[in-house]
Parts: C-alpha cells; structure tokens; sequence
C-alpha cells in the first residue's frame, strides 16, 4: 500500500502494530480540524521512538477520537546527531530559522542568550509546535528538542567534550566552512553543534573565550555577510551535504 501521501500526526503514544488508541485532546483536535480526518481514513502516525505506523480512524465524537494503529511503515531512525545553538532573533526570522532547521535534520535546538542578543525570551510550547508540524510535513520521524534559553557562559561550561563546536564567525581566523567540515580533526566527531549568533553576532570577548575551549572549529559562510537566519540554515546545509545524511535517499 502507497501510503507517501498520507497525512502524518506526532502522538506521545506508544505505537504497536494491531493496538487501540485514543488521542489526547491537541491532537485530537488537530485530526479532525486540522487534517479534517474522517472515520475510515488512514494516516500515518509516528513518536519519535517506535517508527512509523499506519493507523486507521475507527471513531470521531466530541468524546473521543480513537485509532487503530494498523502496520509498521518504517523504523526508528533519527539521522545525524547535529544540534542548532542559536541566538534568539526577530520573531518572523527566528520561527523560519526553527521550521527550516528542523526540516534540514537537527536533533536539537539550543537558543543561546549573548551580549549582543535582543530578544531575550523564547516561547517554548511555540517553538516546539513549530518544529512538530515542520517535523511532520518533511517525513521526519522525531521532533527536535527545544532547550530553555541559556547565556553563552553557560552553554560553554556544560557543553559535552564528546561533541564538536563549529562556530560561524563573520570574521578572524576561520577556515571557509566547506574545508572545515572535511578536517580530519572534525570528522572524528560523531556528533557536532553549529553555533550562530544574534544580529550583528558575536563580540570579540566571547570569540575569544570560544577559542580557548577545546575541539571548537570556527567557519566562515563566503564572502557576503548573512542575516543570523540565513547563516544558521547555510551552516547546516552544508553539513548535511558533507557530514549528514544528504548521501542517501529516503
């Protein structure tokens, strides 16, 4: 059964092959207001743990919306493990940033709080709402985390040894990111974080205090200054095609 054109829901449930299930009321209402689901219908459901899962829709009522879930459609596979360490930015640039990164495969959103950061707060239920509709329109099977805002210090101080800092700089000493990402150095990590800044990015004090911590790579994305959104997504357009899983076909 053809089912790629099916419409997907995130659900916290477990999912096994031949079990009822009875959604919660957001996603409920999503089903029947949002997707416009009928009884009979077949969608695709998945959680972020047990795959992807065909189910059918056995009951609509103001009560209760209940499922089937039916066949499993694919495992559990969740991709490069990349997180997107960003500063938080105008409203209409910053949900694009978490929309588009979420398509381009982040495992996680960490939104940083620097010197030069001007919105200070980030709705996290919004956030994550965002990155779960983005999740399932572009057939990802897990919902990136949304980390609560932390200050750079922070950040640095926590951050684990086992993973690679890639910091895109708009100046100093930086290797264009392309030759960065193919360093030997670089592609011992298994698993990275690319760090971008605020408009007008990051101040000199905190490049330094990035360059004194170890297995932190600076980068620069071409000859043109991004707006903070356009650098964060470039970034990671460019590990996906060197590092990530742009070499296979879903």
């Amino acid at each position: 059964m053809d089912l790629r054109h099916t419409r997907r829901l995130f659900v916290p449930d477990r999912l096994k092959a031949g079990t009822p299930l009875t959604l919660a009321a957001e996603p409920a209402h999503r089903l029947i207001h949002v997707l416009r689901m009928r009884e009979g219908d077949i969608i695709r459901l998945f959680n972020g743990h047990d795959g992807e899962f065909a189910a059918s829709v056995t009951n609509l009522s103001k009560k209760e919306v209940a499922l089937r879930v039916e066949e499993a459609l694919r495992p559990q596979e969740n991709g490069p493990d990349v997180w997107l360490c960003c500063a938080p930015i105008k409203k209409i640039h910053f949900d694009t940033m978490l929309e588009k990164a979420t398509e381009l495969g982040v495992s996680e959103i960490q939104p940083i709080l620097t010197q030069r950061t001007q919105i200070r707060d980030v709705n996290g239920d919004r956030a994550y709402l965002l990155c779960r509709e983005a999740a399932e329109q572009s057939e990802r099977l897990a919902v990136p985390a949304i980390g609560a805002p932390v200050t750079l210090d922070d950040m640095v101080s926590v951050f684990p040894p086992d993973r690679a800092l890639i910091v895109c700089a708009e100046w100093g000493n930086a290797d264009p990111i392309w030759d960065a990402l193919q360093q030997p150095a670089l592609r011992a990590f298994s698993k990275a974080a690319i760090l971008t800044g605020p408009e007008g990015g990051l101040t000199a004090d905190e490049l330094e205090t990035l360059r004194h911590r170890p297995h932190t790579f600076f980068v620069r994305l071409g000859p043109r200054i991004l707006r903070a959104d356009t650098a964060a997504l470039a970034a990671l357009v460019c590990w996906q095609a060197i590092q990530g899983d742009w070499k296979t076909i879903g």
